[in-house]
């Protein structure tokens, strides 16, 4: 089954501004018919599935707490004062 034609494979190269030779064109067409197959496939697999898919969920959790000796963390620091980080200011005061 071919998805893609030499044509469309000259046009693709034509608009992304590439000189394709002769060999290098029926390369790229098994590559993008490939491509395509396998895309395909996908989709066929997925209209087999029917789970529902939740997009954008938030999932809940509590807060732990872990005891840890701020020194250890704040001695990896580029920059540090007392026991915070150094880092540039992003927000500018008017």
């Amino acid at each position: 089954m071919s998805f893609i034609t030499k044509e469309e494979i000259f046009k693709i190269a034509r608009m992304a501004h590439i000189t394709l030779t002769e060999q290098e064109m029926i390369k790229m067409q098994s590559h993008v018919e490939a491509v395509l197959s396998y895309a395909a496939r996908v989709q066929d697999i997925a209209k087999d599935v029917d789970v529902v898919m939740q997009k954008n969920s938030n999932v809940e959790r509590d807060d732990v707490v872990h005891k840890t000796d701020c020194e250890t963390i704040l001695a990896q620091a580029p920059e540090r004062e007392g026991n915070y980080f150094v880092v540039p200011s992003i927000i500018e005061n008017n």
